[in-house]
């Protein structure tokens, strides 16, 4: 008996499973599934196995009825053609539909054809789970870079807000003041003060690059922690609460070089919602 199993896995949300091959297997994805959740949480997997067995006198019965049609049409067809072209014909007889016969479909695997077939997929499933930790490794170093442009942009944000409310000011008393002087018209110093100070509140984003900061650490964290179980889902779930806030600081950008740090904090964050749909 030969058996090849072969085993691929794709990014998925959820753990998908696909059995193809040799019968009966097709129908036994059932039993492969308990046995790969043991090892796989997440990804569209495809499984093919594929047995030969060793024939035996009761796999195969000849339809003699239809094998004498056969020949004998065979040699009526052959008599007008020179000697030998008949034995040459009937060389291949017994490969013509529905000569030899196959018994029934195995309905199930005997036990020592499945104990071959569990050991062969064990086989490739640490083959796959090694490409799968490679690939993982590659994974993590690129969120990790990612991760460091997030902080960067964050940090930008963080400096530019005292001065986007100075800037602010500065805009409002200019514009007053030549109002001041096409008009003749006199504004209170209290009056430019609030004016100042609602513009302050509105583009206020102190408790969204706290927040920002506080996710962007648990993000790291699950990257280059020992988090065995679940990574993936938790990573999503960090990942939904950054662009929340990110779409809160974009709300609020009152200044172009915020605004186009919200940008690029958007376009990383895409990068990390693609990446991490490949993580267990």
């Amino acid at each position: 008996m030969r058996v090849v199993v072969e085993l691929r896995t794709v990014n998925n949300r959820h753990l998908k499973l696909t059995v193809r091959g040799t019968e009966p297997y097709p129908h036994c994805e059932a039993d492969f599934e308990k046995l790969l959740r043991k090892t796989l949480q997440r990804g569209s997997v495809s499984l093919q196995v594929q047995v030969w067995r060793e024939r035996t006198d009761s796999t195969v019965s000849l339809n003699v009825v239809l094998l004498r049609s056969y020949i004998e049409q065979t040699l009526q067809a052959c008599s007008h053609f020179p000697d030998g072209i008949a034995q040459a014909t009937l060389a291949g007889v017994l490969a013509l539909p529905g000569v030899a016969l196959g018994h029934a479909t195995v309905d199930a695997p005997t036990d020592d054809e499945w104990e071959l077939v569990q050991r062969t997929l064990e086989l490739a499933l640490a083959k796959c789970l090694n490409a799968r930790r490679s690939d993982g490794a590659a994974m993590a170093a690129e969120l990790c870079l990612l991760h460091d442009r997030l902080a960067v942009d964050i940090e930008a944000i963080r400096e530019l807000c005292p001065r986007v409310v100075v800037a602010y000011r500065k805009r409002l008393l200019d514009r007053i003041r030549a109002a001041i002087a096409d008009a003749g018209a006199e504004v209170q110093p209290e009056q430019l003060v609030r004016e100042v100070a609602l513009y302050a509140d509105r583009t206020d984003v102190a408790e969204e690059l706290t927040r920002f900061t506080a996710l962007l650490a648990q993000f790291r964290d699950i990257i280059t922690g020992n988090h065995a179980d679940g990574a993936g889902r938790r990573l999503e779930f960090v990942v939904q609460e950054l662009g929340r806030e990110v779409n809160t600081l974009g709300s609020k950008a009152g200044d172009v070089a915020m605004t186009r740090h919200v940008f690029d904090l958007k376009s990383n964050l895409e990068k990390i919602r693609e990446l991490i749909q490949n993580i267990e």
